[in-house]
């Protein structure tokens, strides 16, 4: 007999069509994620949480965790938010409670990133502080992953929940985000729910319904700025998608707009104080160049903090970047920089998910429920790729959350055209296997993952916080420790504190700046991100050559840092005469592979 909730599945997931025959889908696998829908899913999450907490301790702070954590600190201990108001302090604050509760306590630096070493330097366990500034973002990834399945039960059912919230856990990008302490899987999860909380209040406009829908776009809010952008963007699509699809007629458009106005009004009202509360009730004077032809806007607002980090966005946004794509370097970006960057930083597998989960939405387009994923992946993919800010894919997270969606749609239809248990194993199964194993063998570095589309040398293609930034300093520590290195030649940026810290906290040899004229003996490292975006591409604008180590394949990588070895020998000569491929003796030259 069908169950209530089979009904329901039918009902709200019939993305096939009554002209398909039964097959190994319908009638075996989807009652079967239907009966154990809350196993699978809390496997698959509390899987995704494993692998995200194992890289804690096994990756070095990234280039922007020291600032996060030094600004959440401020807020959560002095109940003060100045040191950079461009990013809002939900996320930071969740990232420095840990420390705080643990004893970690400001020391007044007027620089948050000398503050935060500082801190980390004096709390007595790096490791420890390390920990638990990023298990602060762990709620996050909790969150976005209760939209995914949530989103998509509500929309299609718990069979395809289930394959969603899998194929979700399963995307490196989103195990990397949600393993550092920063603010995009805040963004991601935050701007999710204030989507999903949307659909819901326009479906049904309760009082409770709207209060959550205030929350949300809130916690977005007090997310990230962009999220501003997004869920605008997101909202007007997704409302035009429905109209075209459901056009009630302009007497009954109005009737709808006015049977909605009082939740709505409270749905902003809520989002207000939220936000308000979010910067401790603060009041204080805001006064800003608002506009390019110079009027001057001032008054005493509430959460002035708020609307100084929006200013400061909107600057940065129109001064732009300094970015890497492709072999060039601009500071204005891309239209296609985003599109680039999702086509070679997600897997294959689920990108073909995705590709199928699409024509299922677009074919099945008179029901409202599957042009909504796509028009939220629209919305942000659109506003992104008009930024100046160029840096990296995280900057787009919150687009994975309904790509999964999308590509379980595509992953459920692959199962119905082929029918048998064997044909599915071949197809969906061999996907699925192909994402899984993709993503595992990056660990822990998932940060620098990169698909096959990449080649062997995806620094080509982009770098910064898409491929290094920072995270593979332990890697590099253990690595030089195994080949006996006492002292290396470094192209990794940072201040000479900076290579103070490294050595003191990751136990890396003795650090000197490399040349980029000449080889020194011995080893070198190089940031593919200081070589390509930053000091070396800007040096090629003056007609300065091009370091040595681009014109040379490098001896080993290890995670997204390049090795190159030069014998004492070689560098009595020119540099033609450096050979990077022989290592010291005594060890052995170990594969590229081995150490990406």
């Amino acid at each position: 007999m069908p169950t209530k909730e089979t009904n329901r599945a039918a009902k709200h997931a019939s993305v096939f069509g009554p002209a398909v025959m039964p097959g190994f889908w319908k009638n075996q696998l989807a009652p079967w994620f239907e009966k154990h829908f809350l196993v699978l899913c809390l496997c698959f999450v509390g899987i995704g949480c494993a692998r995200i907490i194992s890289t804690y301790s096994a990756l070095s702070l990234t280039a922007d965790e020291i600032s996060h954590f030094a600004c959440g600190l401020e807020y959560v201990a002095t109940h003060a938010y100045r040191y950079q108001t461009e990013q809002p302090p939900l996320s930071r604050m969740m990232q420095a409670l840990g420390p705080y509760l643990a004893g970690a306590r400001p020391l007044g630096l007027p620089n948050p990133e000398e503050e935060g070493r500082g801190v980390i330097a004096h709390s007595g366990n790096v490791d420890r502080t390390i920990f638990l500034m990023r298990l602060g973002n762990l709620p996050f990834f909790l969150l976005a992953c209760l939209v995914v399945c949530g989103w998509s039960w509500y929309a299609f059912g718990k069979p395809i929940a289930v394959v969603a919230t899998g194929l979700f856990t399963l995307l490196p990008t989103v195990l990397a985000d949600g393993g550092l302490a920063t603010t995009d899987m805040a963004l991601g999860a935050d701007v999710a729910a204030a989507f999903f909380a949307t659909i819901l209040w326009a479906e049904r406009p309760t009082w409770l319904r709207a209060m959550l829908l205030g929350l949300f776009t809130a916690l977005a809010c007090l997310s990230k700025f962009t999220a501003l952008g997004y869920l605008t963007g997101a909202g007007c699509l997704a409302l035009a998608s429905y109209l075209a699809v459901r056009w009630p007629g302009w007497r009954e458009l109005w009737r709808l707009a006015k049977q909605r106005a009082a939740t709505f009004a409270l749905a902003a009202a809520t989002t207000a104080l939220l936000i308000w509360g979010g910067y401790w009730f603060s009041v204080g004077q805001v006064a800003s160049h608002w506009f390019s032809f110079g009027t001057v806007f001032s008054a005493r607002l509430p959460a002035p903090e708020f609307f100084e980090g929006i200013r400061v966005a909107l600057n940065h946004n129109r001064e732009g970047h300094w970015a890497y794509l492709l072999g060039e370097c601009r500071r204005t970006g891309w239209w296609y920089y985003f599109p680039v960057a999702l086509a070679v930083k997600t897997p294959v597998a689920f990108l073909i998910l995705f590709v199928l989960g699409t024509f299922v939405c677009l074919r099945d387009r008179a029901r409202p429920v599957h042009l909504m994923p796509l028009a939220f992946s629209l919305g942000i993919l659109l506003l992104a790729m008009r930024s100046r800010i160029d840096i990296g894919i995280r900057h787009v997270e919150p687009i994975y959350i309904s790509f999964a969606i999308i590509s379980a749609l595509g992953f459920t239809q692959l199962l119905q055209w082929a029918r048998t248990r064997a044909n599915s194993a071949l197809t969906a199964g061999v996907l699925v296997a192909w994402m899984a194993i993709s993503g595992a063998v990056r660990h822990p570095d998932y940060l620098a993952y990169f698909n096959e589309f990449a080649g062997r040398n995806p620094e080509n293609i982009l770098v910064d916080s898409n491929y290094d930034w920072r995270q593979d300093l332990k890697l590099l520590a253990k690595r030089l420790h195994e080949l006996g290195v006492k002292e290396f030649s470094a192209a990794m940026g940072g201040t000479v504190q900076d290579h103070q810290y490294w050595e003191a906290w990751y136990g890396l040899p003795n650090m000197k700046d490399a040349s980029v004229s000449m080889a020194s003996p011995g080893w070198t490292v190089v940031r593919p991100t200081l070589d390509k975006a930053f000091k070396f591409a800007l040096l090629r604008g003056s007609n300065v050559p091009k370091p040595w180590f681009d014109q040379i394949v490098p001896t080993e990588r290890v995670g997204s840092l390049l090795l190159y070895y030069t014998p004492p020998a070689a560098t009595s000569g020119s540099r033609q005469e450096v050979d990077p491929g022989k290592a010291p003796s005594g060890s052995q030259r170990p594969s590229i592979a081995g150490h990406r």
